[in-house]
């Protein structure tokens, strides 16, 4: 009895993430990532292979404030960016597009003492990633990721 709110909150959520993402591709952009912050605070983050625009924001921001009426998704802010520099990495597909960069990781379990890695994103196969950790290849399990981010070059 105490788990049914919870898993109602939860289905309710991504529901929320299934109607934004099918939005945000449907528009012809990348669905990064999307947090609840407080105060009723929804942040979408959209990207594309040249880049986003104040207008690119403007549009997926117009269309998804017409969706959450309609689908009464309860919020009171909504903010929509690019997911900037230091872009998050998420799925398989951001490591496969980012091969060669720079990236910061935060494991959730140690590797050789270490939860943190900073190296050149390489090969990536059957869930487990290459990364360069200064001349050194080192192993990562995507399972056992906390974190993952571009680290900007200037």
């Amino acid at each position: 009895m105490g788990l049914e709110p919870v898993f109602y909150l939860w289905v309710e959520i991504m529901d929320v993430l299934k109607l934004i993402e099918t939005t945000v591709n449907g528009l012809g952009y990348e669905l990064v990532d999307v947090e609840r912050a407080g105060r009723g605070l929804l942040r979408v983050f959209i990207d594309k292979p040249e880049g986003i625009s104040v207008e690119d924001c403007q549009v997926v921001s117009n269309q998804l404030t017409r969706l959450f009426t309609v689908e009464n998704v309860d919020y009171d802010r909504l903010e929509v960016s690019s997911p900037g520099l230091d872009r998050p990495l998420k799925k398989e597909a951001d490591f496969l597009r980012f091969a060669g960069e720079k990236a910061q990781l935060k494991l959730r379990m140690p590797l050789a003492g270490r939860k943190n890695f900073v190296g050149v994103i390489g090969a990536l196969e059957n869930g487990v990633l290459q990364l360069d950790v200064d001349g050194v290849q080192v192993a990562i399990e995507l399972a056992n990721l906390d974190k993952a981010r571009l680290v900007p070059t200037f």
